[in-house]
């Protein structure tokens, strides 16, 4: 069975990158102002069913896949990085915008909703990078089932992952309107971002671990 220690390490692992400004964080926002909380609380459904993908797939030993290919993985790490760079580029950029700035976007179906929810998540280089390389270094072969492991390490990445966009989800309007008659704080917001995103995108290229199984 999982250590406390494996549940409390993956635990504040997605704590911070759950915090850290990125793409599923971007579209939840951005929906929950300009379509409401319940068009928001429909794309966090897509969300939700991206994770429950990467974790059948972690218990599939998808991290098996990259020990056998090594080339695969490194392609994946640095496509992540790069992709982290690009997102910090264009938080600092001149022109750039706060994350809590609203954006004028077409209002769009439950059904697209929740098919951009998914693909959002899918193609969110953090999750993927989460499940390939750090979820697998919490597994203790010698305590059992490694699928079992790795399922409950997962739950406890989702519940804390989608309690958190549940927060911003509900909260993001009113965050939005908190800034807006504040202008320095997006501006500090940001840069904080593009910071945060630079640093683990640099943390990403350059290291070395290899995943485990």
């Amino acid at each position: 069975m999982v250590s406390t220690s494996a549940l409390l390490g993956i635990a504040a692992v997605e704590l911070g990158l759950v915090l850290t400004p990125g793409p599923n964080m971007v579209y939840l926002v951005s929906r929950s102002i300009t379509q409401g909380r319940r068009a928001g609380l429909i794309s966090l459904l897509g969300v939700a069913v991206g994770f429950l993908a990467y974790l059948a797939a972690a218990a599939a030993g998808l991290a098996a896949v990259f020990v056998a290919v090594p080339a695969a993985y490194t392609a994946l790490k640095f496509a992540g990085a790069a992709y982290l760079l690009y997102l910090a580029w264009q938080a600092v950029r001149q022109g750039g915008t706060s994350l809590f700035t609203p954006r004028e976007l077409p209002a769009d179906s439950s059904r697209r909703l929740f098919t951009m929810g998914l693909v959002t998540n899918l193609l969110n280089p953090k999750i993927a990078v989460l499940y390939v390389t750090l979820l697998p270094q919490f597994i203790d072969p010698d305590r059992g089932s490694v699928a079992l492991q790795s399922l409950v390490l997962g739950a406890t990445q989702i519940t804390i992952a989608l309690t958190v966009n549940g927060l911003i989800v509900v909260f993001a309007g009113a965050l939005a309107a908190f800034l807006t008659v504040r202008p320095s704080w997006p501006r500090v917001q940001r840069y904080l971002m593009g910071g945060v995103l630079g640093a683990l995108a640099v943390h990403l290229a350059t290291d070395r671990t290899r995943p485990a199984i």
